[in-house]
């Protein structure tokens, strides 16, 4: 990681985005600020970011065209920010491939200490480097980040690629969603455990037909997940 990581905030409440840059600025984060999505994402081009704080209620674009946008560059780490609270919402946001949510208001430090937990997954250390995964049909590679299923390659969020490694290197063994969590997400993560039903689901949406390759995404109901071969 840079000594500095830079940091996009966008909101069109310039309070919050004070409060936002201020204490990101404290733990020593470059900051930036945009106050619409038009112009979020003019900068997100212009210079990516490490990553990006983003409103979801926003003037120009709202905050899940300009993740779905960002998605389709690149694997840079969102965090959403939202006013609504309900599940539907923080869904969306995920299935959209955000790497987190949160809802306001929120407490800055949390909100700091979130930021600092999804850049730590995001980069990653050099044990986490490991070898690429091959199953018929399927080949995973966490030190490219990229999937390829049936000889095309899939176009996958970070956390989704993340879950199916972490499963596919141990096959046949089951997880917890808490388990899931802990290993995928950090023990620091401030989500639960809806996070990775909705990964999942998006996997097998995927990966649809991989039982005639003798590998599934298999439900243990009441436990949790396996990678089933």
């Amino acid at each position: 990681m840079k000594d500095k990581p830079s940091i996009l905030v966008v909101d069109d409440d310039p309070n919050i985005s004070h409060l936002e840059q201020l204490y990101l600025e404290r733990e020593n984060f470059e900051v930036r600020v945009a106050d619409r999505g038009d112009k979020a994402l003019e900068e997100f081009r212009r210079l990516p970011p490490d990553l990006i704080l983003l409103d979801v209620m926003l003037p120009g674009m709202d905050g899940y065209q300009v993740l779905k946008a960002v998605r389709k560059s690149g694997n840079i780490p969102v965090i959403m920010v939202t006013a609504k609270g309900e599940t539907f919402d923080k869904v969306l946001c995920l299935e959209l491939g955000a790497d987190d949510y949160i809802t306001k208001p929120f407490d800055g430090k949390e909100m700091a200490a979130r930021v600092k937990a999804v850049l730590r997954r995001a980069q990653g250390g050099e044990e986490d480097k490991a070898s690429d995964l091959s199953f018929p049909g399927l080949t995973v590679s966490l030190a490219e980040y990229d999937v390829h299923y049936e000889g095309k390659r899939l176009e996958m969020p970070p956390k989704e690629l993340e879950v199916l490694y972490f499963l596919a290197s141990h096959p046949n063994q089951v997880f917890t969603r808490e388990q899931l969590l802990q290993q995928v997400w950090g023990f620091d993560f401030f989500g639960d455990s809806r996070t990775v039903d909705v990964h999942i689901k998006r996997l097998r949406e995927k990966l649809e037909g991989s039982e005639k390759y003798g590998w599934t995404l298999y439900t243990v109901r009441g436990v949790g997940y396996k990678f089933a071969t």
